[in-house]
C-alpha cells in the first residue's frame, strides 16, 4: 500500500527557536537592517556591499545554531509518510535534521550565483549555483561567467520560481501541516488552497489564523511543542 502524503509548510517560526531570527516579528526590521536594503532586488541594486555583508553574517550565524526538535519532529514523519517540505526559509536546518525532499522558495543561504542569472529555475544549474557552507562573499568576487556572485535567494521583487512545484506537491498530498508561518507572505501564503477538498490541513503557529477553512485544525503554540501535539494527533486518528 502506498503511503500517505504529506506537504509541510515551514516559515521563520520553526527556526526561531533555534535562534534564528525573524523579521516580522520587530516592525519590519531584520538584525536591525530595514527589510527593503537587504531583502529586496531594489537593495541589492542601492548598496550591493551592504547585501553581501548581511548575508555573510546570516551564514555565520547558521554555521553556529542546530535543528531543533520541530525540524527533528519533520524529518521523523518519514518514517510512516511521504513527506514533502516545502520551506519559505532559507536556512539549511531541514536538511541537517534529515528530511530528504525539500522545496525551497525563497532561495539557500549556503549557496550563491552570478548576479547576471537567472530569473527563472531553468536557468538554475550545477554550473550557475554555488553551495560556500558559511564562507563569505564580497564585492569582486566574481562567477566563472565573470559576473559579481550574489546570494541564491528570493528577493522581495523578484518570482519565485519552485512555486510550481510547490503547487504541484500540495494538490498531490493527502495532509497538509503548516508550521511556524504567519500566512501572510504571498504567493506561499496561498498555497494551502490547492489541498485537495478532502485533505485535512493542520497548523502549528502561536498567533491567531488569518484564513477560515473547515479544514484547518489551529494547534496554537510554538513549533517544538506543537509538533509533539500534532505527531499525537495523527497517532490517534490512525
Amino acid at each position: 500500500m502506498a503511503r500517505k502524503k504529506i506537504v509541510v509548510l515551514t516559515g521563520a517560526g520553526v527556526s526561531a527557536e533555534s535562534g534564528i531570527s525573524t523579521f516580522r516579528d520587530s516592525d519590519g526590521l531584520w538584525e536591525n537592517h530595514n527589510v527593503e536594503d537587504v531583502a529586496s532586488i531594489e537593495g541589492w541594486y542601492r548598496n550591493p556591499s551592504l547585501v553581501l555583508d548581511f548575508y555573510n553574517a546570516r551564514r555565520a550565524q547558521l554555521a553556529e545554531v542546530r535543528p531543533n526538535a520541530a525540524h527533528l519532529a519533520i524529518a521523523s514523519l518519514e518514517d510512516d509518510f511521504d513527506v514533502t517540505v516545502v520551506t519559505q526559509n532559507v536556512d539549511n536546518l531541514h536538511e541537517r535534521a534529515g528530511s530528504t525532499r525539500i522545496i525551497h522558495l525563497h532561495g539557500e543561504l549556503t549557496k550563491v550565483r552570478p548576479e547576471n542569472c537567472c530569473n527563472d529555475m531553468d536557468g538554475f544549474s550545477e554550473a550557475t549555483v554555488f553551495d560556500i557552507g558559511s564562507d563569505s562573499i564580497h564585492i569582486g568576487d566574481m562567477a566563472p561567467n565573470g559576473a559579481q556572485l550574489r546570494p541564491h535567494i528570493v528577493w522581495f521583487g523578484e518570482a519565485v520560481p519552485k512555486i510550481d512545484a510547490a503547487i504541484d506537491a500540495v494538490e498531490a498530498a493527502d495532509m497538509v501541516l503548516i508550521v511556524g508561518t504567519s500566512l501572510q507572505v504571498y504567493p506561499a501564503a496561498g498555497l494551502y488552497r490547492y489541498a485537495k477538498a478532502g485533505s485535512p490541513i493542520y497548523i502549528v503557529d502561536p498567533a491567531d489564523v488569518p484564513v477560515r477553512d473547515p479544514r484547518i485544525t489551529h494547534i496554537k503554540d510554538v513549533a517544538t511543542r506543537g509538533m509533539e501535539t500534532f505527531k499525537n494527533l495523527i497517532k490517534s486518528a490512525n
